[in-house]
């Protein structure tokens, strides 16, 4: 059976609209990138509820977004901070606390970030105030490092990726079970996986923006056969 992918969207909620009280969003490539690897997916806005979808998914897809709220790991926001929805984050915390924790969870850009803060950990607010550059924003292609024996590096099967960066905060503290398993060459956090569970990885950079690369095929390949098994379990259990 193709495993149901949930992929939670952007929003911009507006009750003061009264035409459309707000809006919600997903790039189309986030989608293609699912299906083209064998999965169903479906969209989940931040009304939903989330006891019932927790139910329906075999993986979950966090895409990425604008940035976390600093409050969230005990910090006041820096002035380049564009701050996502609060209501996307508490839509996905409640999420993450009903999902079954072997449920195969892939963070990309916020995706990786949320994943890390949610488990204790901290940002770099503004990267040009670290690394004194801004190379790292609006569709630099990068090389990355995968750590050898990493779970990241036996999904993907290269020890070196290729990827688009869009970002200008990235994970400083690590998380909770976390561990860091690739950096661009100025020390930058470009993917993590948790130690503690089965399949959860967020990476940094944009796989979905680059659908022609071996690496990207690979990545999302192997998200949905997690999701396959998963999916295959979770019947065997039900019958």
């Amino acid at each position: 059976m193709k495993p149901i992918i949930g992929i939670t969207i952007d929003c911009q909620h507006d009750p003061e609209d009264v035409r459309t009280r707000g809006k919600l969003e997903l790039n189309w490539n986030y989608a293609q990138s699912i299906s083209d690897a064998g999965g169903v997916p479906i969209l989940i806005p931040p009304t939903a509820d989330m006891s019932v979808v927790a139910e329906m998914i075999h993986g979950w897809l966090i895409p990425g977004g604008d940035d976390i709220d600093a409050a969230q790991f005990g910090e006041e926001n820096h002035p380049k901070v564009s701050l996502q929805d609060p209501a996307r984050f508490a839509a996905e915390q409640q999420l993450l606390s009903e999902v079954n924790p072997d449920l195969p969870v892939f963070g990309i850009c916020y995706g990786c970030q949320f994943i890390n803060v949610t488990r204790g950990g901290t940002l770099i607010q503004h990267l040009p105030d670290v690394v004194g550059h801004s190379s790292h924003t609006g569709g630099t292609m990068q090389e990355y490092q995968i750590d050898e024996g990493s779970h990241l590096h036996q999904l993907i099967g290269e020890s070196k990726v290729v990827g688009k960066s869009y970002h200008h905060q990235a994970v400083k503290d690590l998380g909770q079970g976390l561990t860091i398993v690739s950096h661009s060459e100025d020390g930058t956090v470009e993917a993590i996986e948790a130690n503690d569970h089965p399949w959860m990885i967020g990476v940094q950079w944009h796989p979905e923006r680059t659908l022609e690369s071996a690496a990207t095929q690979n990545l999302f390949a192997q998200f949905i056969k997690a999701a396959s098994e998963y999916a295959e379990r979770k019947q065997t259990v039900n019958k």
